[in-house]
């Protein structure tokens, strides 16, 4: 029986094990549309309609999806407003505000390596024009 204290990451000579739980829960937190809501949300509070003009791209079921997720890691809260009409508004957590650092450092990973990486795709793509 595996003890639930091992570490997310494991590393084992050259071995990189990440464990379903720790798969599950980064691709949830990491995809494309939970980053680009966690980046609004980090600004300021949201109703649906602004995360929806601040990120044009996302269809109404994919940020609806991604909301869901989020809050149900616990990286976002909704809150209904007693308005007319009824409206609700999103906004970052305390433990969802913890993942900044380490986002943060992954895009500058992204910027420190961008150019090795599109030589790494021209010439992958070359090899198979």
């Amino acid at each position: 029986m595996r003890d639930t204290a091992v570490p997310v990451v494991e590393a084992a000579s050259d071995e990189l094990r990440i464990d379903a739980p720790h798969r599950e829960l980064l691709d949830q937190v990491l995809d494309k549309w939970s980053l680009s809501v966690l980046k609004e949300l980090c600004e300021r509070p949201c109703r649906f309609n602004e995360l929806r003009r601040a990120i044009p791209q996302v269809t109404q079921k994919s940020l609806t999806a991604t909301l869901r997720r989020l809050e149900r890691n616990g990286i976002v809260e909704r809150e209904v407003l007693v308005t007319r009409p009824v409206a609700v508004e999103y906004r970052i957590t305390a433990l969802g505000k913890t993942l900044r650092g380490p986002v943060d450092v992954l895009l500058e990973w992204v910027d420190a390596h961008l150019p090795q990486i599109e030589r790494a795709r021209s010439d992958f793509d070359l090899s198979f024009s």
